[in-house]
């Protein structure tokens, strides 16, 4: 008997939606739902009903419920002591992350990792979205933070949407567009475009919107945008999620229309048991996207 599945339905039972569920124990709905009616058949009892409000226990699972939280609370037990003898968590996490969410995300997670758990090995490794969730669905990777993808997550996968930023255009100070409150994908057309590298949410994003855009430069990091956008090499697609460049020859404008936003999401393998020490990373993880907010910054002739 698998006890993750005791912990679904003791969520399910407790919150009565599997929706609610499904996000408190960081499984999709679909995955909820399969493990819960595994876990009825091992026990050969039917745990829950469907209800207009959502989901409410049968009378046989309301019994078992204290029986289920018996269980969940011994695996604690037997973790927690086998933690007690090596007096740290220990192991080797290994997560995926696009560049620009590393500063915001991972950087303060690191810290919080290398002072209250030394002996916690990790490593990192920064590539596009489809790469880091190419190497999760193999097994490379326990978990990687990505920028939603326009696609489906393949069949052995899921997200989970964490927070989404704003998207704009940045232009020189002195640049025309550089006046206006919004602007709008099409309004960019005429213009020499940096784009971000191909193979990156931006890059679709921006192929998406404009048949052709006149894209003169690709970087690889929204710092090298914003580098090129100041020397006059064109107009960028930006986010704002990493900064690190204060630049007063920069104005930021918002974009408007389809897609105005980027999605930020957690990728992990579907129906598999993350280890104690991925556990341990993916909770300050998710902790610290709980603080994450778009950057405030100045736009010039309308405020912030």
């Amino acid at each position: 008997m698998r006890v993750e599945r005791a912990r679904y339905a003791e969520a399910a039972l407790r919150l009565g939606s599997l929706r609610a569920a499904a996000e408190e124990v960081g499984v999709s709905q679909p995955t909820l739902r399969q493990q819960l009616e595994l876990f009825e058949e091992e026990l050969d009892t039917v745990l829950l009903t469907r209800s207009r409000r959502g989901v409410v226990g049968t009378p046989a699972g309301e019994e078992l419920l204290p029986w289920i939280r018996q269980l969940i609370a011994a695996e604690d037990a037997l973790r927690d002591g086998a933690l007690g003898l090596t007096g740290a968590y220990q192991g080797t996490v290994r997560v995926g992350c696009v560049p620009s969410l590393a500063s915001v995300l991972l950087a303060p997670v690191i810290g919080r990792l290398l002072s209250e758990h030394p002996r916690l090995r990790f490593t990192v490794a920064e590539s596009t979205s489809g790469a880091v969730e190419d190497l999760v669905a193999d097994g490379g990777l326990d978990f990687g933070v990505v920028t939603e993808p326009s696609t489906p997550p393949m069949q052995r996968l899921e997200r989970r949407r964490l927070f989404s930023f704003p998207l704009y255009a940045c232009a020189p100070s002195d640049h025309p567009l550089a006046r206006r409150r919004s602007l709008t994908w099409s309004e960019l057309a005429s213009w020499p475009l940096v784009s971000m590298r191909r193979g990156t949410r931006l890059w679709e994003m921006l192929h998406t919107h404009l048949a052709e855009p006149r894209v003169v430069f690709e970087a690889s990091t929204a710092q090298t945008l914003r580098m090129m956008v100041a020397h006059g090499a064109g107009i960028g697609v930006d986010t704002l999620i990493a900064s690190g460049i204060d630049d007063a020859r920069l104005v930021h404008v918002p974009l408007t229309g389809p897609e105005p936003e980027v999605e930020v999401c957690l990728t992990q393998r579907t129906n598999s048991q993350p280890s104690s020490a991925a556990l341990t990373v993916r909770a300050l993880l998710l902790e610290q996207a709980e603080l994450v907010y778009p950057p405030r910054l100045k736009e010039r002739g309308h405020g912030v």
